[in-house]
This record gives structure tokens, sequence and C-alpha cells, in this order.
């Protein structure tokens, strides 16, 4: 261990008047109030071998030597960066989230926000030049429901006026997550167009979309169209139950429907409409409920899209 080299820096003489011996803060170290009786310096150009100890000697004619030592900390603003991991939905604890705060002095103090039911591990390692980086990992058992959910990484250094919030979504990849839309409980025996609309969730994205139906052959008045299945018009043959598959490169999705239309017009037939999804379904808008025929598609049949 190097021993401890104590240097005057700065000499305030009643006589004398103000004198900076060599050192290697001459230049960068002045009185600020000697005039008025206040010996307090000040130091421009900080460096970070300035950190250390510094001592006021006072030697009076009544009163005799006093001093009094404080203590210079030098702080260095840290780098911050975070990082989200994809993975994919899993049953087991997996880091899905990073955060670094690098080569800090004194080392930064990371924190999470989230809703996400996580936990968190900590690595503190040297940095250079006396300085400390540290790293937040976070861990998840990643679900088809987690991904796209928020999580930031807060930071918080002594040199920061506020501190750094770095805001990212997670990527959790799944096979898509199928779901028919439009079925209105209204389908009914010579109604013009009817529509139903095969949503997917997933990660990554759909690569196809195929419409079928249980058993037997596709009714000759579908009309499919991507995502899209149009029934125009509806007839006795549409008692079937139509199947939307979505797939993905991590598997393939599907959902069922079937629809069941009454003979008649619900207006001369008092009994409701039943449909039997698979799950509940959402309606489609009004607006999209009774439109005009709209052109005849040059593939009668349903195929896969």
């Amino acid at each position: 261990m190097e021993p401890e080299v104590i240097r005057s820096i700065a000499v305030f003489h009643s006589q004398q008047g103000i004198i900076y011996p060599n050192s290697p803060m001459k230049g960068r170290v002045s009185f600020t109030k000697a005039s008025q009786g206040d010996y307090s310096i000040g130091i421009t150009d900080v460096k970070r071998t300035d950190e250390g100890s510094y001592t006021c000697y006072y030697l009076g004619y009544t009163i005799g030597s006093l001093e009094n030592s404080t203590l210079l900390l030098t702080l260095v603003k840290p780098i911050n960066t975070a990082a989200l991991v994809s993975v994919t939905a899993g049953t087991m604890p997996v880091v899905v989230a990073s955060c670094t705060s690098a080569n800090g002095k004194p080392a930064a103090q990371i924190s999470w926000a989230t809703r996400l039911n996580g936990n968190t591990t900590i690595k503190t390692e040297p940095g250079t030049k006396s300085t400390e980086t540290v790293t937040y990992e976070y861990w998840l058992i990643p679900t088809a429901a987690d991904d796209g959910k928020h999580i930031s990484c807060v930071i918080k250094h002594p040199s920061l006026d506020k501190a750094e919030v770095i805001k990212m979504r997670l990527s959790i990849e799944h096979a898509p997550e199928v779901t028919i839309v439009g079925y209105d409980d209204n389908w009914y025996v010579g109604r013009s167009y009817s529509r139903l609309t095969c949503l997917a969730k997933a990660n990554p994205p759909p690569t196809s979309v195929t419409w079928k139906v249980l058993s037997g052959p596709m009714p000759e008045t579908v009309r499919i169209k991507g995502n899209v299945l149009a029934v125009l018009p509806l007839d006795e043959a549409m008692n079937v139950t139509f199947v939307c598959e979505v797939a993905n490169r991590l598997g393939v999705g599907r959902q069922q429907l079937t629809p069941v239309g009454e003979k008649t017009h619900p207006e001369r037939d008092a009994s409701p409409l039943q449909g039997t999804p698979s799950r509940a379904q959402t309606p489609d808008p009004p607006h999209s409920r009774h439109q005009p025929n709209p052109p005849r598609s040059p593939h009668p049949h349903g195929a896969n899209i």
C-alpha cells in the first residue's frame, strides 16, 4: 500500500498574500473569498485523482492553531442500457430483460417497474478506473399472456438530476391463439350477406390462415378472402361447422364455430336463432350486418389462404 502523500495546495498569509505551491492542482484551485475572511477554496476541472481528504490549517496569534478536514468524493456518471431477451413461452423461469449501469461511481441503484410477477438477480463487477458496473436481470415463467406487457428499468445515481427510465415491452414467442368473431345470432335462410372473421394473437406473426369445414365440402355460397369468410346468401346447406386454422413457425392454433340458421326470416318466426361457437364470440359492428351483395369471387369454394 502506497504511503499517504500530504501536499499544500493553497496558502493565505497575512503579509505574503496568496500562494499556490506546485501541485497537481495548481491552476485549478483558488481561494473563493479570501479578501472577506472566508478561506474556502474552489476546484475547477475536477479529476478522479482529486478525490481524498482535504484539511484546512488555521494559525492565529490569539487563538493558536485550528484544523478541520472534509472528504471530497468524485462522481462518475454511468452509461445505462437495457435490453429485451426474446424467449418462447414455457414452464421454467428464464431471463426476459436485463438492465446495466456501467462504469459509475458510486454504483447506481437499479429497480424494475412492472406488473409482472417475476424475480430479479443482481450482478456487480469492477468497472474502469475505480468505478462499478451493475447488471439487473428479470426472470419470469413466460406465457403467451405476457407477450407485449410493459416493463421499465429505473436507474438512480447521484450524478443524474432525476432517475433515468428505460421503457420496454416483453417479446414472448408463442403459437397462435385464435378467435372467430362476427356471429351475431341472426343467421337465417335467405339472409343476403353474413361474415365471420378469424383473429389471431401470435408471436412471431402468422404465416397462413386456413378456413375449413369440420366435415364435408365447403358450401358453394361461401367466399373466402384472407381471414374473412363471407356467405352470400345463406341457404339450408349452411348448417356446418366452420374451422379457422392459423399457423406460425411455432405451431397451429384453431377455433371452430357452428352457426345454426332458421328456415324463416326472424320477423316471421319468433323463435330465437342459436349458434354453437366453441367460445364466446364478439359480434360484428352493426354496419357489417346488412350490406349489398359484393361481387362474386372467382373461387366458389373455400381454400387455404
